[in-house]
């Protein structure tokens, strides 16, 4: 199968081009615009090799979408391509509007001139995208993916627009269309501007670890490669015109995430300011309309395709600060040039 995936320069896009390169015998073009999240480092474990190709294309280039198409001649298209940091929503939404709206539309209306132009033949549109469109959950019950759509911020409207755009093009048109809706992914080469990564870092130099609010809030947490795992899958085996949550099972307080950071790095080094990497937490203002929890019910993922997490919580965490510690030439210069730990999202949106 020859497969266009969006996004793949950035942190799950990347994850999901090494997977496929590394198990499956597919072939992959890489589209990704190379905004401040995405990082051609994150590819280089495929770089050079004959089923990988890339290009600097921006989804919402009509010309340059269609021109892709037509040389690649994809049976796939594995859609992650998105302005995905509820904080840079808050301070600037249009961006989020321009990328996961227009330029999904933009895909849609090449990859349906593709799909009619090759005969209506086998092709697969997957759409991936984030538990964050159900809005939020109290103490009980999880997402399924018969829950109602509820978005609260910029950031969750614009992918919920995506995903009913998404849908639309499958009914209206019959495109072969497929949706995941996953939950908070973790893991190796994730941009520094979130929670686990932006602690792990913080915690190296031995600066104050913050925690919105008083780190009450829940999030189920997927390790990347598990997801990659799951996306695979989907796209290979799913049915068409369906929607798949994919979860880790490991539901997690952020405050009981940033302790267990705490402990596995006081058990790999020692802190570099403190006796110990928990007198660096400090809690600061939360998030304007901070979702209270998340938690993704993967039952049909499971029944159906045979799905589930392979790493536990700690595993994947233990996993992730050991790669942060050894891999200080990939994110050090993110640092420097994108500012990527500083604080966003306080409501001082730009105009």
């Amino acid at each position: 199968m020859k497969i266009i995936v969006t996004g793949g320069a950035g942190f799950i896009g990347s994850a999901v081009v090494r997977h496929l390169i590394a198990h499956t015998a597919h072939e992959v073009l890489v589209l990704d615009k190379l905004t401040y999240a995405g990082n051609l480092t994150s590819l280089a474990p495929v770089h050079g090799h004959c089923r990988y190709k890339f290009s600097r294309t921006d989804i919402c280039d009509r010309t340059a979408v269609a021109d892709a198409f037509t040389s690649f001649d994809p049976d796939a298209i594995m859609h992650l391509a998105a302005e995905s940091h509820v904080d840079r929503s808050i301070d600037g939404p249009a961006e989020f509007i321009n990328t996961n709206v227009v330029g999904t539309c933009v895909l849609l209306e090449a990859a349906l001139a593709h799909w009619r132009k090759r005969g209506e033949r086998q092709f697969r549109f997957h759409h991936i995208s984030t538990d964050e469109v159900f809005g939020a959950l109290t103490d009980e019950g999880q997402f399924t993916e018969e829950t109602r759509y509820d978005p609260r911020s910029p950031y969750s409207a614009s992918k919920a627009a995506s995903d009913h755009l998404v849908r639309a093009w499958g009914h209206t048109y019959g495109l072969p269309v497929l949706i995941t809706n996953c939950s908070n992914n973790y893991g190796p080469y994730q941009f520094p501007e979130k929670l686990i990564p932006l602690t792990i870092i913080k915690g190296l130099a031995g600066e104050e670890m913050p925690v919105y609010g008083r780190g009450l809030n829940i999030r189920d947490w997927l390790y990347v490669d598990d997801h990659a795992q799951a996306l695979t899958q989907v796209l290979e085996q799913g049915r068409i015109g369906e929607t798949y949550n994919v979860g880790g099972r490991a539901e997690r307080r952020n405050i009981d995430v940033v302790g267990t950071i705490c402990e596995v790095m006081d058990r790999l080094g020692r802190c570099p300011t403190r006796p110990s990497h928990r007198e660096l937490i400090t809690f600061v203002s939360d998030r304007p309309g901070h979702d209270f929890r998340y938690a993704i019910d993967f039952a049909k993922l499971n029944s159906e395709l045979g799905w589930s997490p392979e790493h536990s919580f700690e595993q994947g965490l233990e996993s992730t600060v050991r790669w942060y510690m050894d891999n200080r030439a990939w994110w050090e210069p993110l640092i420097s040039t994108h500012q990527a730990a500083a604080r966003r999202g306080l409501s001082t949106m730009r105009t």
